[in-house]
């Protein structure tokens, strides 16, 4: 079983570091449920087999050292050198295999528990939320404000609250489900959102914006004009680049996605008109930013929760709090 050990976390190893070094891509969900399972199976081995051999043979030792004693004490020798309290508690000890790996299920189970179903940890990578969150933010996503979903596979058996226009979002990319983009909820099924000389549409409504004067945007190191926008509810922070042209393609990210036929592009920008089951995402700041104008529509199995805390950000603790 050592020797099996062994194996295992070598393989963890060389899985790990062919993640880290991109040989593949990896999937932390699926990585952990994999952990939970191997240490619950070991575990359960060490609960219902090991641990009881090893207390049968503590229990023998010490009956055969009674033995041993009342022998000794009926031939008249009631002095004798020895102590197997030591020897039994050797025996007792759980072997290093068991410790790294049986030992280690309630903690992994913790963790795959609230990172599975109550909240989630993410770093945000790009400046494509700017002002919102910034390059180097630490967040906390709420894994069942949407519902709660099995694990791995993504499935929503208990339904929660609705997707909400505004809401900030973190979602598997639909053109590569391994990675996790963190948007702004701008469509639900249904609308017909518009983007159009840097101003957005929603149902054929123009969303209301208030200037708020010009923002330093560190993740490019440029002042750009700062504006609110009340999409839904709550009111939040955008920037436009007025340099920018309001020219979109499907192609700038990869070519055609499902469901491009809704949309029409055009030298003003891209009008969509949204299917069932699925969501239209745009980044706060609004011209740098990869989302669904570029590729299109995001389906509800994709969804991984709602963004709405900042933890930490270690360059600048002022961030740690609430966002809209």
């Amino acid at each position: 079983m050592s020797a099996l050990t062994g194996i295992l976390y070598a393989l963890l190893a060389a899985y790990l570091g062919g993640w880290y070094t991109g040989f593949w891509s990896g999937n932390f969900s699926f990585l952990l449920f994999v952990l939970t399972m191997v240490t619950l199976c070991f575990w359960l081995a060490e609960r219902f087999h090991f641990e009881p051999k090893r207390a049968r043979a503590a229990a023998q030792l010490l009956e055969a050292d009674a033995q041993r004693r009342q022998t000794l004490a009926a031939q008249g020798i009631k002095r004798v050198d020895g102590d197997v309290e030591v020897a039994r508690q050797e025996i007792l000890r759980q072997p290093w295999w068991l410790d790294w790996t049986a030992g280690l299920f309630p903690v992994i189970l913790a963790v795959f528990l609230l990172r599975s179903f109550l909240f989630e940890p993410f770093k945000i990578p790009s400046g494509s939320m700017v002002p919102t969150l910034l390059v180097g933010d630490l967040i906390l996503v709420n894994k069942f404000h949407y519902g709660i979903r099995l694990p791995v596979i993504n499935k929503k058996i208990i339904a929660n609250n609705d997707v909400k226009r505004g809401d900030v979002m973190v979602f598997r990319w639909p053109g590569d489900t391994s990675i996790d983009y963190i948007k702004r909820v701008v469509g639900l099924p249904g609308d017909q959102v518009s983007y159009l000389n840097q101003r957005l549409y929603v149902n054929g409504e123009l969303v209301p914006v208030q200037a708020q004067g010009d923002f330093y945007d560190e993740s490019s190191m440029v002042y750009r004009p700062r504006f609110t926008e009340k999409l839904g509810e709550k009111e939040h922070q955008l920037l436009v680049d007025p340099q920018r042209s309001p020219l979109f393609s499907p192609n700038r990210a990869g070519g055609p996605f499902p469901f491009q036929e809704n949309c029409k592009y055009s030298p003003e920008g891209v009008s969509c008109k949204i299917p069932a089951g699925h969501y239209y995402m745009v980044g706060d700041n609004r011209d740098n930013s990869g989302d669904s104008r570029f590729w299109g529509f995001v389906p509800d199995e994709n969804i991984v929760g709602k963004a709405f805390f900042v933890w930490m950000n270690f360059g600048n603790l002022k961030r740690i709090g609430a966002f809209n």
